[in-house]
C-alpha cells in the first residue's frame, strides 16, 4: 500500500506526496547539508532546525529559508475531525484541543494549581474532556465561562510565567 503525505511549506503552500515520489530522489548527505538530485537537477538543502515529534523542519534550499511540516494520512484525519495528537498547549497556556462547549471552570485568576489539577471540562462530540494544569503555577487569566462555545485552538487559560 502506498503511503500519502501532505507537506505544508511556510504555512502557505500545500503539496501532496506519495511514497513513490520519494523514491525518485537521489540524496547525498553529510550531517546538516544535503545535495538532492531531482529530475536531473541538483538542489542544495541545509537543515537549520528539526522538531521530529511534530514533523516540522526548517530548511535552507538554494539559499532560501523554508519551514516544512509533513503530515501523514492519520494526521490529516485527526485534523479533519478537529482532534489533536498529544498536548497542543504551551507550558504557560491551555488551548482548546477541539471545538466544544465549556461545561465547568474549576479555577479563577490568582488560584494556585499543581500539575495535573482539573482546570475545566470541555464537551466535544458528546464526550466530556477534562483539561488539566500542564505544570505547577498560578492562574494568570481565565478566558472562558461555563456554557461558552469555543473553537479549536482558542486560548482558555493562562498561567503566570515561570522565572
Amino acid at each position: 500500500m502506498e503511503e500519502k503525505f501532505k507537506t505544508i511549506v511556510n504555512d502557505t503552500f500545500e503539496f501532496s506526496l506519495h511514497s513513490k515520489d520519494l523514491e525518485t530522489l537521489d540524496v547525498i548527505s553529510d550531517n546538516k547539508k544535503s545535495n538532492v538530485i531531482y529530475n536531473n537537477k541538483p538542489v542544495e538543502v541545509e537543515t537549520l532546525g528539526a522538531d521530529f515529534r511534530n514533523r516540522i523542519y526548517t530548511l535552507s534550499i538554494n539559499g532560501n529559508r523554508y519551514q516544512v511540516k509533513i503530515e501523514n494520512e492519520l494526521d490529516a484525519l485527526i485534523t479533519k475531525m478537529g482532534l489533536s495528537l498529544g498536548n497542543d498547549s504551551f507550558e504557560d497556556e491551555i488551548h482548546a484541543p477541539m471545538p466544544g462547549i465549556i461545561l465547568e471552570v474549576n479555577i479563577s485568576a490568582g488560584d494556585e494549581v499543581k500539575k495535573g489539577d482539573f482546570i475545566c471540562v470541555l464537551e466535544a462530540m458528546k464526550m466530556e474532556n477534562t483539561l488539566t494544569a500542564p505544570r505547577d503555577g498560578v492562574i494568570k487569566s481565565v478566558n472562558i465561562a461555563k456554557g461558552e462555545t469555543v473553537d479549536k485552538g482558542k486560548l482558555l487559560i493562562e498561567l503566570e510565567k515561570n522565572d
